[in-house]
């Protein structure tokens, strides 16, 4: 009697041991995915022996603060920095123009822009040059003059400048090409300069803060582009190839897609060419 309710009490334990494990089981959930891309006018391939990451939060607002944190100066206070006439830091801040260069630019150029910024008076002015426009208004005020003589200078530089007007306005043909003088002056290239390194350091910044502060776990696509991870607590991930691109023909594609794990549940995903994003037009 005393064996059978040893045995009963010892199958008694077991039983809520096996109960206790199956429960502890089901508190956390399972990820499957399929990663594959359709290259143009082609068949769909795996995305093969790729790592991707499980992360915590989205990639892309992760590299959305990394960019907060790393901001370029506003637009306004870099032309305020340029070692240019306050006139054309004024006529930039004025238009939503940044490269000088551009074919078009002497289209937003009035006869008083060229008139009243020292830079474009002087493209325009060699881009003139050389008899290239026949009857352009030739400057009579001498240098010496500045100095010498400065009321004289000034009636002729203000009557040079108002025949000039009077000519452009009559010939705006003349102000065709005035882009291509302005190089020296182009505050694009530094502009671009200080977009592209901060840039750089997002790129490097991003992927490092996304696997030390939001990875939950990290999964290799076999030769078919499956992968798995299991044990995941219940909550919002999101499945990201940070900023890798994945390659298949014409495809270069990254992916930052959201998934919901339930407790003791398996959440399947297909990563293709739909949820994706063009690794060639994507943040860092």
């Amino acid at each position: 009697m005393r064996k059978a309710a040893i045995f009963s009490i010892t199958v008694v334990l077991w039983a809520l041991r096996l109960a206790g494990g199956a429960s502890a089981q089901s508190t956390t959930g399972t990820l499957e995915f399929v990663a594959r891309i359709t290259p143009t006018a082609a068949r769909p391939e795996p995305v093969r022996q790729f790592t991707f990451c499980i992360l915590t939060k989205s990639y892309a607002e992760i590299v959305k603060e990394v960019e907060e944190k790393d901001a370029i100066p506003p637009r306004d206070a870099f032309i305020e920095g340029l070692k240019l006439s306050p006139e054309l830091r004024a006529w930039l801040k004025n238009h939503d123009i940044m490269d000088l260069t551009l074919p078009d630019v002497d289209k937003a150029m009035t006869p008083d822009d060229i008139i009243h910024v020292p830079e474009f008076l002087l493209a325009y002015q060699r881009s003139n040059s050389g008899g290239v426009s026949s009857g352009i208004p030739k400057p009579k005020y001498a240098d010496a003059d500045k100095t010498g003589n400065s009321q004289k200078y000034e009636k002729q530089v203000n009557e040079y400048l108002a025949a000039l007007k009077k000519f452009i306005q009559a010939h705006p043909e003349t102000v065709s090409g005035v882009e291509l003088e302005l190089e020296g002056v182009n505050p694009q290239r530094k502009w671009a300069a200080i977009q592209n390194e901060r840039r750089k350091r997002v790129q490097r910044a991003a992927p490092d803060i996304a696997q030390t502060k939001f990875l939950a776990a990290r999964a290799d696509t076999d030769l078919d582009g499956r992968g798995s991870v299991s044990g995941l607590a219940p909550g919002n991930y999101w499945i990201s190839s940070l900023n890798l691109d994945a390659a298949a023909g014409d495809m270069r594609l990254r992916w930052d897609v959201p998934v919901v794990i339930q407790p003791g549940k398996t959440t399947r995903v297909e990563l293709l060419n739909l949820n994706s994003t063009d690794a060639h037009g994507s943040n860092p």
